[in-house]
């Protein structure tokens, strides 16, 4: 289950392995439920997916990421709300400053209210957001997940970056070659409610049990809330309380760029590992002046594209969500949905010191 290198990824996925992941898990959704109201467009409601159906002309879709100054997530609207010009739609990104846990629900409500045709949520909490969207919903409203989803009745569909599963065994394993399956390690997270996060973290601790992993030690799960300054101070406060540390996984992209900042001005850089999930662009000063050997990731642009095309595609009815039902994301091809209204993107991509000049994002 590692991740694959450059050079070997695919550059289209079909979707949904069996044991997938992370934002997605039982908490992932879907769309096996009955739906009691008609309009809501879930799987088992009464609404019927028309595969032959063309992508309508002028949906108005919103992105609402889980803060609006989260640097990897501007990543993802922006290439959603490019897509949307493709089909004739449009897009625009809304969002909270913060990333608390109900921070998100006044701008649901603000976006029933102007009637948009789809609302894509990276929720900040699974559960919080869940009645302003069910009301979406019920104004057929169609809800997309994107990057960390929303308990499963709350949305149609989740579009998964990747298998949850393989992202957080897959850290741990990198990380404990690196340091040579010995030694105290911590995590670095975003918020303590991050449905993405949380998913990753469970399965980073079953792959610690595993007999290889006998001599190394998760002695912290930090949360810097996905702020730069406060992830940068966590940071500072681990190496403080564990100098022996040997290793900081950071499944952030500001955790990570925030730590490796840290790292890089400290006398443990070169001593202490860090790896986790970042951009090339945010990484790639760190990566060049060895404070950080390697860290992975999915291209985020084609994640938001990926998402915006299956909101378009749920307004036009196209589908509703059910496992099995196909639908044309543009240039990324064919996508099929798994259980739970899942949809996953592809392979993430590890970056290094030989491939991380070839990406800009």
């Amino acid at each position: 289950m590692m991740l694959r290198n450059a050079a070997g990824r695919r550059a289209v996925a079909t979707a949904a392995t069996a044991v997938s992941l992370a934002l997605a898990l039982t908490a992932c959704s879907g769309t096996t439920k009955n739906s009691e109201e008609s309009g809501s467009g879930k799987a088992g409601s009464s609404a019927k997916a028309d595969p032959d159906a063309p992508l309508k002309k002028g949906l108005k879709l919103a992105f609402l990421p889980k803060q609006i100054n989260n640097p990897y997530e501007k990543i993802v609207d922006e290439a959603g709300i490019a897509a949307a010009k493709e089909y004739g739609g449009t897009g625009k990104e809304v969002g909270p400053s913060d990333a608390n846990a109900s921070s998100q629900v006044s701008y649901i409500n603000t976006l029933i209210q102007q009637r948009q045709d789809a609302i894509l949520i990276a929720a900040n909490d699974p559960n919080a957001v869940c009645g302003p969207l069910k009301q979406a919903m019920k104004k057929d409203i169609k809800v997309v997940a994107y990057d960390s989803d929303t308990a499963k009745d709350c949305r149609q569909l989740f579009i998964n970056q990747a298998g949850s599963e393989e992202i957080g065994r897959s850290l741990v394993q990198h990380l404990g070659e690196q340091i040579g399956h010995k030694g105290k390690i911590a995590i670095l997270s975003a918020t303590q409610n991050a449905t993405n996060q949380n998913t990753w973290i469970e399965f980073m601790k079953e792959e610690l049990k595993l007999p290889a992993y006998k001599d190394m030690e998760l002695v912290k799960v930090a949360y810097g809330d996905d702020a730069d300054q406060k992830s940068f101070q966590q940071t500072q406060g681990l190496m403080q309380a564990y100098p022996d540390l040997k290793g900081i996984i950071s499944p952030t992209t500001v955790g990570i760029a925030a730590a490796a900042r840290y790292l890089s001005d400290s006398s443990y850089k070169g001593k202490v590992v860090l790896n986790g999930l970042g951009t090339p662009n945010q990484m790639r000063k760190y990566v060049k002046d060895g404070t950080v050997e390697q860290f992975s990731l999915w291209n985020p642009q084609e994640l938001g594209y990926l998402g915006s095309y299956a909101a378009a595609a749920l307004a036009s009815g196209q589908i509703t969500g059910a496992e099995g039902e196909k639908f044309k994301a543009g240039k990324l091809g064919e996508y099929t949905i798994g259980k739970d209204g899942e949809v996953i993107l592809g392979d993430p991509t590890v970056f290094d010191s030989e491939n991380i000049d070839t990406f800009d994002f």
